[in-house]
């Protein structure tokens, strides 16, 4: 398939997993971003990578394409809003629909693009304005390829599902509806699908006796409503996750089911799978098992408010709580017990910086504020985990085929990188050849109080290869489990639908397996302009059909990650705009050999610094040291490094912010300096720069002229550096300037003789 690029050429990715191929933008003149090719490899380049010409287009990407619709000098075009599109669309006069200029609209084409001609289409759908609340979410979905549309049959099939419980839903289960058992989520969670219950747990007398805790997690029965062959069943395999936008969740089921009979809502009954655990007093399970049952939930708690109640038991969340504050304690002392015990195992626990969205009534930005991680977050995790592992294992141990949530230790050549990049800091622990989160967990915590702390644990993070999941168990190498996999959330990810339908089976004694008939995706409704999932009917046997279901989960995982960045990234550009010209501090997040990406403290927001902007120094990109640093002046710039910038440029269509670096008075000597001034003449009248907020240009037009004078300055100084640099180079260039006036010299006085 190819995978377009903004600059106009392109990258073929084969389907055997092999290096991608370049195709330059000669090659992909014909062709457009999502393309299946055939492709020759004609060389390599001097790095060994090949470089490809388009033999055959196999298949034409079929859907709708989104962007904006233009009219320049009479002609109407759509700009894509995909950038690897990489070519605007013609749309002829009566191809417009009722669109209007500046319109975001959906294309489908009539003409594909060739060596001569741009692609033909005609609008299909009109979304609206740009600046309409929501427009960024309606521009992803279907940028992304994201379903946000139930066929008919589905929701015909979720009306036709009760209000509430019926008698002959509750046969064949345990009733617990007398449990304590609660819901702990965030304040804007709007489905609950995991209820806790814990209690001290003593079993045995005198040395013998095992002492410990009794945890139950209850999930949402998914499974009861939701049945293979059905078309409740076939959107939810098409989507195979929701999809979370700030103020907006695309749904893996319709919303009867995610926010009604299947969200464990406060005192109402609900059906559930339970994962009723024992565990001992040092964090092990030291048994577990599951059974359906139904239960009533006792209370919606929110992680803020559980916080407050485990810190202080007298207060006055507390006392709203009276009854259930004791059941809150115990799950407090279970949840230290297990985080007693992943320290044991050695499992890798890096805290991370998360942000939240806080948007506007009308969609946009109003603040981003970090997402602090209390014991409450903490204690609903492990709990969770702890069910998760318990899953893994009895589907393991019953030999059964299921859905492996599996992530794998660094490759070799990350083990190699990561290794080097310790050793450059003066690190002395190392990864060994075949490394354990043990190993991980010990550098991390190592290096914890050092300035560089988060550089170096988010090159740890790097190194380690992304979870999937495959019908094969290899291990969850970051929690340091030898078989894990998804059970807790089933109304959002379809890989928990599964391991659901797994272990319902097993209880019955029977076997699970994926009914090629009942999973026939062209038996789905069918998209227009969309392909099928991949068909599990398709593979060959059953343990290729998990392949393929795992692979499909997987891949749209990936996809609704990249739809909700792409969101967030549009939404910080716009509250970006407003702020074009201000100064903030930072601190630099990634280094490339294009420049730094550094992130602002007070506003949690990523842009780049251009290379370009570093001034006329010339850097070099060290790999082993993920740092730029300049040849003459030894000024560096690594991860971790703290900076100050301006807000110099927002591309709101290319989701991209550029800064410019706002550099302190040494830093600025330096560089002149190094530009061949004399440091004596700068040293002897330093002139006092007032502070940085002060320098700021008060209107737009002062702001455009800084700008041109430091671009003028910086290829100025370039040019310096340059010459002192290359002497040589520099006198032959002048010599050649020289002789060229001359000869126009010449011949201008040459030329009235010659006519007379």
């Amino acid at each position: 398939m190819l995978q377009g690029h903004r600059d106009g050429h392109g990258f073929l990715i084969p389907d055997d997993g092999s290096s991608d191929i370049y195709l330059s933008s000669q090659e992909t003149h014909a062709v457009m971003h999502g393309d299946r090719l055939r492709v020759r490899v004609m060389r390599f380049d001097k790095r060994g990578r090949p470089e490809g010409k388009v033999l055959e287009i196999l298949e034409r990407k079929k859907r709708p394409l989104i962007g904006r619709l233009l009219l320049e000098s009479g002609i109407w075009l759509v700009a894509p809003e995909d950038r690897r599109m990489g070519q605007d669309i013609l749309i002829p006069k009566n191809g417009i629909a009722n669109a209007t200029a500046g319109q975001v609209v959906a294309v489908e084409l009539t003409e594909p693009p060739s060596l001569y001609s741009q692609p033909v289409g005609r609008v299909v759908e009109v979304l609206g304005e740009i600046d309409d609340p929501g427009m960024e979410i309606e521009i992803a979905v279907r940028k992304y390829d994201v379903p946000h549309r139930f066929s008919p049959d589905t929701l015909t099939q979720s009306a036709k599902l009760p209000e509430k419980l019926r008698a002959a839903d509750l046969k064949h289960r345990i009733d617990l509806r007398d449990v304590p058992l609660v819901t702990i989520d965030g304040e804007d969670a709007r489905d609950f699908d995991d209820a806790v219950y814990c209690e001290p747990f003593k079993q045995g007398r005198g040395k013998k006796a095992i002492e410990g805790w009794r945890l139950l997690v209850a999930i949402a029965d998914v499974s009861h409503y939701v049945k293979p062959g059905e078309p409740l069943d076939a959107d939810a395999y098409e989507r195979a996750t929701s999809v979370y936008f700030p103020r907006r969740v695309i749904p893996m089921l319709p919303e009867k089911l995610s926010n009604g009979l299947c969200s464990l809502n406060p005192y109402e009954d609900r059906l559930s799978m339970v994962c009723d655990m024992l565990v001992s007093s040092d964090g092990t399970v030291a048994a577990y098992q599951f059974y359906p049952a139904v239960i009533c939930s006792h209370a919606r708690f929110t992680y803020t408010e559980v916080a407050a109640i485990l810190a202080n038991t007298h207060g006055p969340e507390a006392a709203k709580r009276r009854d259930l504050v004791p059941h809150l304690l115990h799950l407090h002392e279970v949840y230290r017990a297990l985080l007693a015990e992943r320290h044991r195992r050695g499992a890798i626990d890096f805290e991370t910086t998360e942000t939240q969205i806080v948007c506007d009534d009308n969609g946009r930005i109003e603040k981003i504020i970090p997402r602090t991680r209390n014991d409450a977050h903490r204690l609903i995790e492990e709990a969770m985990l702890a069910a998760n592992t318990c899953s893994a294992d009895f589907i393991q141990s019953s030999k059964h085929h299921s859905l492996f949530r599996v992530h794998e230790g660094p490759t070799p050549e990350k083990r190699q990188t990561l290794q080097a990049y310790l050793r450059s800091l003066g690190i002395g622990m190392g990864i060994s050849d075949d490394p354990t989160p043990r190993e991980f967990q010990a550098i991390a915590q190592a290096t914890k109080d050092r300035p560089d702390a988060q550089q170096i644990h988010t090159m740890l993070l790097r190194s380690m290869q992304q979870a999937i999941y495959t019908g094969t168990n290899s291990g969850h190498f970051g929690l340091a489990y030898p078989a894990y996999t998804h059970f807790t959330s089933p109304i959002r990810r379809y890989p928990d639908l599964l391991v659901h339908r797994v272990i319902k089976c097993l209880l019955g004694n029977k076997r699970y397996a994926l009914d090629p008939a009942k999973m026939n995706v062209p038996q789905a409704p069918k998209r227009p302009g969309r392909p099928p999932p991949p068909n599990p009917a398709d593979a060959r046997n059953e343990a290729e059909r998990w392949e393929v279901v795992g692979a499909h989960c997987s891949a749209n995982e990936r996809r609704a990650d990249e739809a909700s960045r792409d969101v967030e990234a549009w939404l910080k550009c716009r509250y970006m705009r407003d702020r074009l010209g201000e100064v903030f501090a930072g601190t630099v997040s990634a280094v490339t050999s294009f420049g730094l990406f550094v992130q602002l403290d007070e506003l949690y927001v990523e842009g780049l610094v251009h290379i370009t902007e570093l001034g006329g120094e010339y850097y070099r990109f060290d790999e082993v040291r993920q740092e730029l640093r300049g040849e003459r002046t030894g000024i560096r710039y690594a991860t971790g490094a703290r900076v100050q910038v301006q807000v110099s440029r927002v591309d709101l269509d290319g989701r991209r912010i550029d800064f410019r670096l706002v550099r302190d008075d040494d830093e600025a000597r330096a560089l002149r300096n190094a530009s061949g001034r004399p440091a004596g003449k700068s040293s002897a009248k330093p002139t006092a720069r007032p502070p940085a907020k002060k320098r700021v240009p008060k209107t737009a037009v002062e702001t455009l002229e800084e700008v041109r004078q430091t671009d003028r300055d910086v290829r100025k100084s370039r040019k310096e550096v340059i010459t002192s640099l290359h002497p040589v180079k520099a006198a032959q260039q002048a010599a050649k300037r020289q002789a060229s006036k001359a000869s126009k010299k010449t011949a201008t006085k040459a030329a009235p003789r010659k006519r007379r």
